[in-house]
């Protein structure tokens, strides 16, 4: 059987091979940041390949900024394209999108009316 300070002094001995051996092997290389036209075509083809792409918006990138305008009916569409651009691996996105009255009157139509759960007091709730 082996003594407990010779499992431990084995044990440190290991970590410490393991550690010097993780410091030796390259790490990866960083992966380059995308130009600018480089990210305004993948933030295109993203809007291609959904239902946003029917809405036409522009999209400009300056300096990893995504500028996305254009006009749309559907409400949904305005923060799916800030999604969309944001995972295409743009820093930030200034979404100028505009939604229609029509869309916006559809979209409230959608909504329950009445109060809502967190504006009805425990002592008024009806049973």
């Amino acid at each position: 059987m082996i003594p407990r300070y010779r499992l431990a002094a084995l044990a440190a001995g290991m970590l410490l091979a393991l550690a010097a051996q993780a410091q030796s092997q390259p790490r990866p290389a960083a992966k380059a940041a995308p130009t600018d036209a480089e990210l305004e075509t993948a933030i295109r083809q993203r809007f291609a390949g959904s239902k946003s792409g029917a809405d036409q918006f522009t999209v400009r990138v300056q300096g990893g900024v995504a500028t996305i305008e254009g006009k749309t009916d559907v409400v949904q569409r305005k923060s799916a394209a800030t999604r969309m651009a944001k995972a295409a691996g743009a820093k930030r996105v200034v979404n100028k999108i505009v939604v229609s009255q029509a869309g916006r009157k559809a979209a409230a139509s959608n909504l329950p009316s009445g109060p809502r759960r967190a504006q009805v007091k425990r002592s008024e709730v009806q049973r």
